[in-house]
């Protein structure tokens, strides 16, 4: 199963080429854009997990990207590491103050890369597990393991609570079954896809009020609704 999803924002094809490589061998998804107004289109519009973003690109450079994308509170979230041949320390600190997550001078290693994104990416998880999330109605307080549909206690299961968490965390992108399983089960090789099917049947009933929040795509899966 894919460990996640990577936008490129790369106008150099041999290092795109070069970091699509080593990216689909440690595991990971990965689309590879060549400018930066384009760049900022596909991460509104895909959410990516992480984002590898040069500096020098066209029309609109990396900062400008990286200033649009963390200024914005839909794709706030995602991660960003700045991958670039601008080593001076300013441009290191400025891409940071910017709100990237970690920064890479090129020439760079590709196995130094995947670690990093390794590390980040369990960085951000470790964040977005944390605190309390509302969507419409539905309020998910990780902290306390509890969820609310309009005041009312829902009794959710701990795999019901983690599939609502991890759904409702992005809402209006959609989540084959095999994603939903790497996402909330992990590693679990004794679940498998139809699982999901039964969860969420289930889930949704729990959610009374808010059963439709959760949505069926036909032939590809599940997403929250976007509120």
């Amino acid at each position: 199963m894919s460990k996640g999803r990577i936008l490129v924002i790369e106008d150099d094809p041999d290092i795109v080429e070069m970091v699509e490589y080593h990216l689909t061998q440690a595991g990971y998804r990965s689309e590879a854009i060549l400018n930066g107004a384009d760049g900022i289109s596909s991460a509104r519009k895909q959410r990516p997990d992480l984002i590898i973003l040069d500096l020098m690109l066209p029309a609109v450079d990396g900062f400008d990207v990286c200033r649009s994308l963390k200024s914005d509170k839909n794709t706030a979230h995602i991660p960003i590491i700045i991958l670039s041949a601008k080593s001076q320390e300013t441009d290191k600190i400025v891409g940071l103050e910017l709100g990237a997550d970690d920064y890479i001078t090129k020439p760079f290693s590709p196995r130094e890369l995947i670690a990093r994104i390794k590390a980040v990416l369990r960085r951000g998880k470790e964040r977005r597990i944390s605190g309390r999330l509302e969507r419409g109605g539905v309020a998910i307080d990780h902290d306390r393991f509890k969820v609310t549909v309009f005041g009312e206690a829902a009794d959710l299961t701990s795999t019901e609570f983690k599939l609502l968490e991890f759904l409702a965390r992005r809402p209006g992108i959609v989540f084959s079954r095999n994603q939903i399983l790497d996402g909330v089960f992990g590693d679990d090789s004794m679940v498998y896809d139809r699982t999901v099917d039964a969860h969420i049947k289930s889930l949704r009933r729990k959610l009374g009020a808010a059963k439709d929040y959760v949505q069926t795509v036909r032939g590809v899966g599940y997403r929250f609704k976007e509120i």
